[in-house]
């Protein structure tokens, strides 16, 4: 049992959880999965791929025969952590594969560590396939080589991440990750939903839809229409919404037909969780990230959405310290932040990313500036969060459970993904509990982003 810090990184999919799965004599590969949730999916279907190839899945760098590092390069200090990963995979095991977002900057790996066997970008499967063969040949037996129903999953089995695209269009200043993805391109809505159909068969409970742009889904394809699911997000939440599990909604821009969703949550079809990156408020920082600057529209979106569904939980993330951001500028976001009473508040630090746009505009801010910033920030958003899950005490509710341990079933109000949020703690009469099961509880006490309860 352990209760949320409020410092973690907003972009972070939960640690990956690997199990010994290996026969005597079986080839074995272990995995390091880095970065966003989007980069965990990568990483699970590079595994079930190899282990329908008859390779084990090893847990640890002793037991493998070679590791895969999936790496991120979303900003340097993540840059940072994906080289010193590949680097204690080389002291550990010494065959070491690199693949993800960092993998689109081949020079800059091996110009740190020059003795990794290959070097992969970003959902290039085939490739990582062809490195791990040259490196460990497969010795499949096709009588005890069993892959599960729902391939390998790094997540607990209650829960899933669904990659509904790839890529990205749009062309904000801070980010290169169109650089390292690509474009959009979106996945065709039944190839989705039959991913989504054998997961919820396999015993998972809630769906946890991602891409870089949930809103911009199906638009590359024209929204087209295959085996009676049409490539839209509003179509698809409804179809998704129709499989019986929790449907949780990552990285929507608040585009118009945004609205569209919300009714949907008010029926109970989806959860009423949006996840917005507002990335800020300011018009004239909006504009210098080369974002949509429409911050005081955006405040007249939230309050409509609010009035259709009341109940709605609003995640998003901002960046502090954007090359040119004022004093003022900073105060407006506070000020914003005041009006918009968001539920679920992450915030980075801005820094410079090789190859972005953003590191050749002037006015750099300091960064003990950009630090006492964030400690604003999130100082507002902690107060914010606090009086929010106060009104919450005596409500009761729906919650998932994650986790049981000899002091408490960790669990997740609709409220809250997976990692990213709080948690509920439910601390008595727990005993009986498992992970996934979804209780209904009455909520007792209130901290700065967790709750604890009851059942009921």
């Amino acid at each position: 049992m352990s209760t949320n810090p409020p410092d973690l990184r907003p972009d972070l999919a939960p640690k990956a959880q690997l199990k010994r799965n290996d026969r005597p004599g079986q080839p074995t590969i272990g995995m390091v999965s880095l970065g966003c949730p989007k980069a965990l999916v990568d990483s699970e279907r590079i595994l079930t791929r190899l282990r329908a190839e008859g390779y084990g899945i090893s847990p640890d760098y002793s037991g493998a025969d070679a590791v895969i590092v999936n790496t991120c390069g979303f900003l340097d200090s993540a840059k940072a952590e994906s080289l010193e990963a590949i680097g204690e995979a080389l002291t550990e095991n010494g065959r070491v594969i690199v693949t993800g977002c960092l993998g689109a900057e081949p020079d800059y790996i091996t110009g740190a560590h020059p003795k990794v066997l290959a070097v992969t970008g970003p959902h290039q499967y085939e490739q990582v396939l062809d490195a791990v063969h040259a490196a460990v040949p497969p010795d499949p037996n096709p009588f005890v080589d069993l892959l599960p129903a729902r391939g390998i999953s790094l997540t607990p089995r209650h829960f899933s991440y669904l990659k509904i695209s790839e890529g990205c269009n749009h062309k904000c200043k801070f980010c290169i990750i169109p650089d390292m993805r690509g474009r959009l391109q979106s996945r065709p809505a039944h190839a989705v939903m039959r991913e989504a159909e054998k997961l919820v068969e396999a015993g998972v409970r809630e769906l946890l839809v991602i891409s870089q742009d949930t809103s911009a889904y199906g638009i590359d394809i024209k929204h087209a229409t295959d085996r009676d699911h049409r490539a839209h997000i509003t179509d698809l939440a409804r179809d998704l919404g129709s499989l019986g599990a929790w449907v949780r909604l990552h990285y929507v821009y608040p585009y118009p037909h945004v609205r569209q969703l919300i009714p949907l949550m008010a029926d109970g079809l989806v959860l009423p969780y949006l996840d917005i990156p507002f990335q800020h408020a300011h018009p004239d920082v909006l504009k210098r990230m080369a974002r949509p600057a429409a911050a005081a529209k955006t405040l007249d979106e939230i309050a409509a959405w609010r009035d259709i569904c009341p109940e709605l939980t609003l995640r998003s993330t901002f960046i502090v310290g954007y090359p040119g951001e004022t004093e003022a500028e900073f105060q407006t976001l506070l000020d914003w932040m005041d009006e918009a009473q968001l539920d679920r508040v992450g915030c980075f630090q801005y820094e410079n990313v090789d190859g972005a746009r953003s590191n050749a505009l002037p006015d750099h801010v300091a960064p003990e500036v950009k630090q006492e910033r964030w400690e604003r920030f999130m100082e507002k958003a902690a107060a914010i969060s606090e009086a929010k899950l106060a009104a919450k005490v005596g409500q009761t509710c729906q919650v998932i459970v994650d986790e049981v341990d000899g002091e408490a079933a960790t669990c997740r109000t609709k409220a809250d993904a997976p990692e990213i949020d709080g948690n509920l703690f439910i601390d008595e009469g727990f005993e009986a509990l498992n992970p996934g099961d979804i209780a209904t509880v009455q909520v007792d006490e209130a901290g700065d982003y967790d709750l604890w309860g009851r059942l009921v």
